[in-house]
């Protein structure tokens, strides 16, 4: 794409559309290597995020003979429900991470990770009880 004359001489440069313009206002545009490697982080955790709620529904769907009715359920929500906010925190961590590159600050802190952790603890804790239980 090439840049428009606005004046003798002036070129204006491209406009990235209102919505990039409203979610990243100011800074500079960072290294394109930078940027693609947040949004290969950002499909990583997209695709964890899938595993996760794919894991929720077989397990809803083909474990009904090997597990209790309420453990069943309960471990199927807790996949659900981390698949869903892992996926929303994907995307947040994406635009935090991309407006601290184009203002020069510091990188975030990864809340998702904490939290992606606990979840899988406690849902290897649930499964751990129930086979100690059974």
């Amino acid at each position: 794409m090439t840049n428009r004359q606005q004046g003798p001489g002036e070129p204006v440069p491209p406009s990235r559309g209102k919505i990039a313009e409203r979610l990243l206002p100011g800074g500079e545009e960072p290294d394109p290597r930078f940027t693609l490697a947040n949004e290969r982080t950002f499909l990583a955790w997209i695709r964890t995020s899938l595993a996760l709620l794919a894991g929720g529904i077989a397990i809803e769907a083909f474990t009904a003979d090997l597990f209790l009715e309420p453990v069943r359920k309960g471990l199927a929500v807790v996949l659900l429900l981390l698949g869903m906010l892992l996926s929303a925190g994907s995307a947040v961590r994406w635009l935090r991470v991309e407006r601290s590159m184009r203002n020069k600050a510091p990188l975030p802190l990864p809340l998702i990770v904490p939290l992606l952790a606990g979840a899988g603890a406690l849902a290897a804790a649930v499964v751990l009880v129930f086979i100690l239980w059974r």
